[in-house]
């Protein structure tokens, strides 16, 4: 069966992130499990990396589909939605890991400055496409 879609590279992305979010919300519960802290961190550092490196990875990774999404309804090459989509995949992969293992270190910072990317290029796209300048 062949899937039809007016978004094929988005709705790829979206799958991956979705399973991606799966262990990092497991991991936050079975650390609340293990300290038995129900809300906030408890003052836990083990259980607050994991809230932080979840949590930053929902803050972010849902408004980068939207505007990956945005960008290949506006035409968007797929090169670019590609290279996008993978450098949000890998920021997203190496901050979660780096907050995770060390809390600090530079690879939260590429993890950033990749996610960043993603969030500047696509609704980039939109807008050069949307206000008539030529891309």
């Amino acid at each position: 069966m062949e899937l039809v879609s007016a978004l094929p590279v988005t709705i790829l992305f979206v799958a991956v992130f979705a399973l991606i979010q799966i262990p990092m919300t497991v991991a936050v519960g079975l650390r609340r499990a293990q300290t038995n802290v129900q809300f906030l961190d408890g003052g836990d550092g083990v259980l607050l990396q994991r809230m932080r490196a979840h949590g930053n990875f929902t803050e972010t990774v849902p408004i980068a589909l939207l505007a990956m999404a945005a960008a290949e309804l506006a035409g968007a090459p797929y090169l670019l939605l590609w290279i996008g989509g993978c450098a949000l995949l890998a920021g997203r992969l190496l901050h979660y890991a780096t907050v995770v293992m060390t809390g600090f270190g530079i690879g939260r910072v590429i993890g950033m400055l990749l996610t960043l990317s993603s969030l500047v290029v696509f609704p980039g796209y939109v807008l050069l496409k949307t206000t008539g300048v030529s891309v």
